[in-house]
């Protein structure tokens, strides 16, 4: 019995250990994570005047974007990239975000940045989808949500505060929600190679149609 008392005791022993990280009553103090929500805090504060100032409507935007040196930025995943973006943009998704990566990109933190997201285009859901928050049926209808409105998730305010982070200051947003058919706007990637493709082939069908209708009848 004691034996068996012993053996428990020094199990209990081990899983304190293991959970405390300590030796003889001494706690091991750990490393904290590399996240700071007064820093960030600090950061926002610091560029939301900085924003305000900088947000373009869709003309100025392309003005801008054909000035030399002007970068195009495009942090949604490289998937959507690939599918659709504005013509000449150029993609480092924002889970990529980091001093070197950023470098590597811009090299100049005083280059002219243009950021778009997602939430500035209507009209393609499927690679524009918007990123807002909208309370369902069920919770809007408790007393705590009654009054909530959609709450926007726009991938723009993260890309922007991170650039400012990261030394790059001279930034500007699009603030204008672009419908896709927007004839001002002119994309690029897979989506609309596939789609200006099938367009020319369904041209070329329709003349060969065209031509097969008036062979006959130049015959008779």
């Amino acid at each position: 019995m004691k034996r068996k008392s012993t053996t428990i005791w020094t199990a209990a022993a081990a899983v304190v250990m293991m959970i405390t990280g300590g030796v003889n009553g001494q706690v091991i103090k750990r490393p904290a994570a590399k996240v700071s929500f007064d820093d960030f805090k600090q950061l926002v504060a610091e560029v939301e005047g900085h924003r305000a100032a900088r947000m373009i409507d869709l003309d100025t935007f392309l003005r801008m974007s054909r000035e030399e040196g002007v970068v195009v930025l495009d942090a949604r995943s490289a998937f959507r990239f690939e599918r659709i973006r504005m013509k000449g943009a150029k993609s480092l998704p924002f889970t990529d975000f980091t001093q070197e990566n950023l470098a590597k990109l811009i090299p100049d933190p005083g280059t002219k940045i243009l950021i778009y997201c997602n939430n500035n285009f209507d009209g393609n859901q499927r690679d524009f989808a918007s990123k807002m928050f909208v309370p369902s049926l069920e919770l809007q209808k408790s007393q705590v949500v009654q009054q909530e409105k959609p709450r926007m998730l726009a991938l723009n305010i993260p890309t922007y505060i991170n650039l400012y982070g990261y030394g790059y200051r001279n930034v500007y947003e699009l603030n204008e929600l672009v419908g896709v058919r927007d004839p001002r706007v002119e994309f690029e990637g897979t989506t609309v190679e596939k789609k200006a493709a099938t367009s020319e082939e369904g041209v070329q069908r329709l003349r060969s149609l065209i031509k097969q209708k008036a062979e006959p009848a130049q015959g008779r």
